[in-house]
């Protein structure tokens, strides 16, 4: 008998041929091989039941997050990727876009409330100190008319004005900050930055829905580049429609 693995074979005996003397022995029949078969082990039924329902609820809720964050997806897909041949943005795009930090600030009610609280709404941005010197009169004009030439899109973006010192705000400003968002705020250099050879209070920013700045405008804009910057915020606000909508 030889063993090969789990099966056993059994050879028959060989035929013996009859004795010459005729004693009458009859020879040894042939013989069927003899198998025997040994169980395989069983796996775990219930863990084996389990894995297919596993697999499919992570499937499911890797699918449930690709559909919340594919509108967002799209919107930044269209705006930064499919551009038409020719077309630049004036402002320029920041890379890696930098989220809203969590610093404490002071509207002008004497509310104190954190930066993050601005998180819903494009918001554009102008920085100086609370004298206002004639390039922030400038920046909170344009702000004003930017927003206006928006039209019905307009309730989409807030002007925001972040006062860097403890300087008082002339009277003067309150008609051109009617509607506008006026906090005192410091630190901000770890989250905004100018270009370089510039002043953070040389520019305006912009920051999307999610908080994230992710354009700056050029220093000392003019009438002219107020109109390209309106083209750049009416494609954002374009590309964003599907999931921005007013308010926050």
């Amino acid at each position: 008998m030889t063993t090969n693995g789990d099966f056993k074979v059994q050879h028959p005996p060989t035929d013996t041929p009859s004795p010459a003397d005729g004693s009458g022995t009859r020879p040894h029949q042939d013989q069927p091989l003899g198998l025997t078969v040994h169980a395989m082990p069983q796996p775990d039924l219930g863990t084996a039941a389990q894995l297919p329902d596993t697999r499919a609820g992570r499937w499911k809720m890797l699918a449930v997050l690709l559909v919340c964050a594919a509108p967002v997806i799209a919107s930044y897909f269209t705006y930064y990727v499919i551009r038409p041949d020719g077309r630049r943005n004036y402002g320029e795009l920041i890379d890696p876009q930098r989220p809203l930090p969590a610093l404490a600030a002071v509207a002008t009610d004497g509310k104190r409330i954190e930066l993050t609280a601005l998180k819903g709404q494009w918001l554009l941005v102008s920085l100086a100190g609370g004298a206002c010197d004639a390039v922030c009169q400038q920046h909170l004009y344009f702000q004003r008319q930017l927003r206006e030439s928006l039209g019905r899109e307009k309730d989409r973006l807030d002007r925001v004005w972040l006062v860097s010192d403890e300087a008082a705000i002339p009277d003067a400003l309150n008609t051109a900050l009617q509607g506008a968002t006026v906090l005192r705020v410091g630190g901000l250099e770890q989250w905004l930055q100018p270009a370089v050879g510039h002043k953070l209070a040389d520019h305006l920013y912009v920051v999307d829905p999610m908080g994230n700045w992710m354009m700056r405008f050029p220093a000392n804009m003019d009438a002219a580049g107020a109109a390209q910057a309106k083209r750049d915020l009416e494609r954002l606000l374009r590309a964003s429609a599907s999931w921005d909508k007013e308010g926050r």
